[in-house]
């Protein structure tokens, strides 16, 4: 696999940046002090444990992972603050610049930055960063990683994952730029914080064609607002995205924005989703984000060409199935036209099997104050994931693709999911919520959410007036040979043939799915877009080289689901 180089971060681009991906040195030892050695070469950002980082294993969750390299800084940098930005890190580190300690991050998911310039020297320098990550023994989040992976759980994973680089910003340059846009005012705001106090600068917005349609002022930590005449909307048919220019403190960058509008209505007497006021369907796939060489980490061409796939087969969404991509992956869908429905990694204690599996095939759902119930008894546990939760938001809320937030699924971790899915829409009211995907529904969020494996489904409104997405379903497997990466091949129903599996995904479709769209059904998501390790239940292989089923019949079933909404039914 090529390490990732591109810029990581579409949405606060600039053209100066140093790229740290590649070669260094790394260590495991069975305590935090620093190494004396360091026996390993390790290729960022392929955590320790993927084949593509070179590494023979990855750390116990009693030891630390230790990484160091050098760098010089380019010319020309001088005068400028110099930051380092990790796209994201599992699950916790301590970074050291020249012996220095610079800081420190909790959380495995999310970007983070620092100002290092106080500790560099004027030729060369030492970058060393620290990593604990104790997978199930530690209460942050860690979505499908097991340390006894099988079945729908995956090999755990630990330490860089993401792109690692250094950028020169002006004094009183941007730290970071939130580009807001308003769809029923026809206008966008930009907040620019700064690294310090200073001048005003400006903000410009540009067309498609690169014609400048807004200004005005940007100064320091206050909103400014441009007002445009008239937008173009975005859509998967047509995604189109203005660029955004900001200048501050001698520093330029450069942004993008899309104006949507997600929302539930009622169209014909019936709850729909709406994506600028038109009804739509979501046609979905379940998107674990695993790839055999890299684990977490996907190459960036990889993920292009998969999202290009997924719509040429008529899908109009991925649901990011507990895990948060790098930026590359959303500004892919943005530019691509493909929605995105965000789960938040699970956390948390251990599941107990009753709670996440039995009583719910059961038919019993639980209210999630219990919280030993949900394997979050740990109060300092539920305060980081409401913290790492917040991270994610404010990390992703640029992107226009993301259109569900989901922060828990099948009573993983769950608790108090109807004041946290309050929270999501006080914050971020420009997006819909699920809050408690599969079951244990505390009656909160704009989506009913049912998860459907072992029986036909049958649709039934929900009695609160919220949007229904069979948010789970199918499962269908076919160990495809030469393409399986497991010894213990797991799926929900086994198939023996491409024509026997492109049969039963028909059947499904035609026979349980399109009857409940005409009833009040709003979407559906499929299990799942790709194998991963045992789990079979993939449209595709694990390495992405074979497709399963017939093309031509899953496009001919994403068209009759779309055409299914265009007959009759107009919003109110």
């Amino acid at each position: 696999m090529n390490t990732p180089a591109a810029y990581p971060r579409p949405q606060l681009r600039r053209t100066d940046w140093l790229c740290l991906n590649g070669s260094w040195q790394a260590a495991i030892t069975p305590s935090d002090q620093m190494p004396e050695e360091w026996p390993y070469t390790i290729q960022v950002p392929y955590s320790p444990e993927t084949p593509a980082s070179g590494m023979p294993r990855g750390p116990q969750p009693d030891e630390t992972l230790w990484y160091r390299r050098t760098f010089v800084l380019p010319e020309g940098w001088q005068g400028n603050r110099v930051l380092v930005q990790f796209g994201a890190v599992d699950q916790e580190c301590t970074v050291w610049v020249n012996g220095g300690q610079a800081g420190g991050h909790q959380g495995g998911y999310t970007p983070f930055w620092m100002d290092i310039t106080d500790f560099l020297c004027p030729d060369e320098n030492q970058l060393i960063v620290a990593v604990r990550d104790a997978t199930e023994g530690s209460s942050l989040a860690r979505g499908k990683q097991s340390s006894t992976p099988g079945g729908i759980w995956y090999t755990a994973q630990s330490g860089i994952w993401q792109t690692v680089w250094l950028e020169p910003v002006p004094p009183e340059g941007i730290a970071s730029l939130r580009v807001q846009p308003l769809y029923d005012e026809a206008a966008l705001e930009i907040t620019a914080q700064p690294l310090a106090e200073g001048a005003p600068g400006r903000v410009t917005v540009l067309d498609a064609a690169g014609r400048t349609v807004g200004t005005a002022a940007l100064e320091p930590r206050r909103t400014a607002r441009v007002q445009l005449e008239r937008f173009v909307p975005w859509s998967c048919e047509k995604p189109y995205l203005y660029t955004v220019r900001a200048e501050m403190g001698g520093d330029c960058v450069q942004s993008y924005a899309a104006f949507r509008k997600i929302e539930v209505k009622e169209c014909g007497g019936i709850p729909r989703i709406c994506l600028n006021g038109r009804p739509v369907f979501l046609s979905g796939l379940l998107d674990q984000g695993y790839w055999p060489d890299g684990l977490y980490t996907a190459p960036d061409e990889g993920m292009e060409q998969e999202i290009r796939r997924v719509k040429q087969l008529g899908f109009n969404l991925l649901r990011k199935h507990v895990k948060v991509e790098p930026a590359r992956w959303y500004w892919h869908c943005d530019r691509l036209g493909m929605l995105v429905w965000q789960d938040m990694p699970n956390g948390g204690g251990p599941y107990k099997p009753a709670v996440v599996q039995a009583l719910p095939f059961a038919g019993v759902m639980l209210k999630d104050d219990k919280y030993e119930r949900f394997g979050r008894a740990d109060g300092e546990g539920r305060r980081l994931f409401e913290s790492e939760l917040d991270e994610m938001v404010d990390a992703l809320r640029h992107f226009a693709c993301i259109v569900v937030w989901a922060p828990f699924n099948e009573g993983w971790g769950q608790f108090d999911a109807a004041r946290i899915a309050a929270r999501l829409r006080q914050e971020d009211p420009t997006r819909l919520v699920d809050h408690a995907s599969g079951w244990h529904d505390q009656g909160a969020g704009n989506i009913a959410s049912p998860h459907v494996y072992f029986h036909p489904y049958k649709f039934s409104p929900d009695r609160r007036g919220r949007a229904v997405v069979l948010s789970e379903f199918g499962g269908y497997a076919l160990p495809v040979e030469e393409h399986t990466t497991g010894k213990k091949l797991f799926g929900y129903r086994k198939y023996t043939s491409s024509a026997q599996l492109t049969k039963a995904f028909k059947t499904l479709y035609r026979g349980q799915i399109l009857p409940a769209v005409k009833k009040g059904l709003c979407g559906c998501i499929y299990t799942q877009l790709t194998d991963v390790e045992g789990e079979m239940n993939g449209l595709f292989t694990a390495d992405r080289a074979v497709c399963k089923i017939d093309s031509a019949s899953l496009r001919s079933i994403n068209a009759a689901l779309a055409a299914s909404l265009r007959r009759k039914e107009e919003p109110r």
